[in-house]
């Protein structure tokens, strides 16, 4: 479904349909196979974003003059969507490589940085990250302890990042850095690492609940000297690009969570057309249709928000509560329907031979990644009050 906030069109459009057909025959040849060995094992398939790069996945938003697809928001959305009704752990990593590092470098780089660094990433010969998040201070990042020191014409980066998205696989980091007093105003400033930089390694891989396809680590920072080159922006402007780049995050977010919904939705139902209790199908029965007709009712709801968001991002309108609201919902929608999902599965719905306990598990980062449910809250909140 695509919304268009201009002329209310609910339909896809060809380009989308051929995007979202594209993706079911690719996920169901190179990532359904191998989904729950890679979820056991928290294997990272990089080859496999090698191959989504061909296919022009990996920068989706990307112009083409750096050899990315062009394409908008809306197929964006599509592209994520499709990719986590399959996995979530997949959908989860094209989320965080195009709209966070890729997504930074687009927005806030210099041209000379944009051709060295965007053509490799937006292929998939390289693989993103991007590290805000720190150990201590989450949802604060305005108290962040890694700090970058300028000496002569290098910056000196010392610290630790954690959360990170592709934290051991990633090919180059766009990191945010402290260079001015804690808490003082305009006081982080973001930078552009490549991995084999001296002073700069992985950390600890985290050991999570779902998601766990996606590679997640620290990044450590020991007398790390970069080039003032590699600077992104003046010194300071950092958390305001960080902002910019997390309301399209957010999208990024509420898709994901939109493709989780849908596909623990789409199990769900077709296994209560299935199964038989009572000499009928379990869909029958009042307690098992009405949550169907909750869950389907919020997946289009959660639509009508994340193509509100897009809408307004792609005409470069301001749209922080807007997206803020679309991840909020979308989030805590696909915890619910992944939840009611396991539920009608019943005991099955708990085992590992059914699809809904991955969809379930994986469900919950939604809530959390990119700003919590209660941030998402509180950006909201404030942006009403405003008014």
């Amino acid at each position: 479904m695509r919304f268009k906030y201009s002329d209310m069109d609910f339909r896809y459009t060809d380009t989308q349909n051929s995007i979202a057909s594209m993706i079911r025959d690719f996920a169901n040849k190179h990532i359904r196979p191998d989904m729950m060995e890679w979820d056991e094992t928290q294997k990272f398939p990089k080859d496999l974003f090698h191959k989504m790069g061909e296919l022009g996945l990996m920068g989706v938003l990307v112009p083409t003059e750096y050899n990315g697809s062009g394409l908008s928001y809306f197929e964006y959305v599509v592209v994520v969507s499709e990719i986590a009704k399959v996995c979530g752990s997949i959908g989860l990593s094209v989320a965080a490589h195009n709209s966070l590092c890729t997504g930074h470098i687009l927005y806030f780089a210099t041209e000379e940085q944009k051709q060295k660094y965007l053509p490799k990433l937006a292929t998939g010969e390289w693989i993103g990250a991007w590290g805000l998040t720190e150990a201590n201070t989450g949802s604060d990042s305005g108290n962040m302890r890694t700090t970058a020191v300028k000496e002569g014409d290098e910056w000196v980066l010392n610290g630790s990042k954690n959360w990170i998205t592709h934290g051991i696989s990633g090919d180059v980091a766009v990191v945010l850095a402290r260079t001015g007093e804690s808490r003082s105003k305009n006081n982080i400033t973001a930078f552009i690492v490549e991995k084999g930089t001296p002073g700069f390694r992985a950390g600890k891989k985290e050991n999570k609940l779902g998601m766990r396809a996606s590679e997640t680590a620290e990044l450590i920072f020991d007398n790390c000297r970069i080039s003032d080159s590699q600077r992104m922006g003046e010194v300071g402007s950092g958390f305001h690009q960080a902002m910019k780049v997390l309301d399209g995050g957010r999208i990024s977010i509420a898709a994901l969570s939109l493709g989780i919904a849908k596909g623990a939705y789409e199990a769900a139902l077709k296994y209560s057309q299935e199964r038989h209790q009572f000499d009928q199908p379990i869909c029958n029965f009042q307690a098992i249709a009405f949550k169907l007709a909750d869950m389907a009712t919020q997946i289009e709801a959660s639509e009508l928000l994340i193509y509100q968001a897009s809408d307004l991002k792609n005409r470069g309108e301001k749209m922080t509560k807007q997206s803020a609201m679309a991840k909020y919902y979308a989030s805590e929608a696909a915890v619910r329907i992944s939840t009611d999902a396991v539920q009608i599965f019943g005991g099955y719905g708990y085992t590992k031979d059914f699809p809904v306990e991955k969809y379930y598990r994986d469900s919950k980062l939604c809530t959390i990644g990119e700003g919590t449910s209660e941030i998402q809250k509180l950006v909201i909140s404030r942006d009403i009050l405003r008014q």
